[in-house]
């Protein structure tokens, strides 16, 4: 199965959906080919078109609704989470300016605590019970 992600006019993901690898087939090599696939939604959905993938084998991370298509980085970028976050292109994830969030303890997990990000304060604070 092949997933093709719908965005509108400013690149933003509206919707994905699967289509039958046999649609996307080459019937001269038999190889799946992305603009067979673009064509297929076109014509059965309307709109703008865009291979994703499931396993982020292409553009970087399996596109979701919200996401942004960077035509320039040829990925889909998901959401900023915080207006600190920077985007990493080697991992197509957002981090936050002060490195990964720390793990928590066994003790800590068990008793209902995590840790947050906290924008305001641009640190990772543990909370809970």
């Amino acid at each position: 199965m092949a997933h093709f992600a719908q965005i509108d006019e400013n690149n933003i993901v509206k919707q994905v959906i699967v289509v039958d690898n046999e649609e996307i087939k080459d019937p001269l090599t038999g190889q799946e080919d992305e603009i067979l696939g673009i064509a297929f939604c076109k014509k059965t959905f309307g709109g703008n078109w865009i291979q994703t993938s499931y396993n982020n084998n292409i553009r970087g991370t399996f596109a979701g609704i919200g996401h942004t298509y960077d035509k320039n980085l040829d990925m889909f970028v998901p959401p900023k989470p915080y207006p600190s976050w920077i985007f990493n292109q080697e991992t197509c994830r957002w981090e936050s300016p002060v490195g990964p969030c720390p793990k928590s303890t066994p003790e800590d997990r068990a008793a209902g605590r995590h840790y947050f990000w906290i924008e305001e304060e641009q640190e990772w604070q543990l909370k809970g019970n």
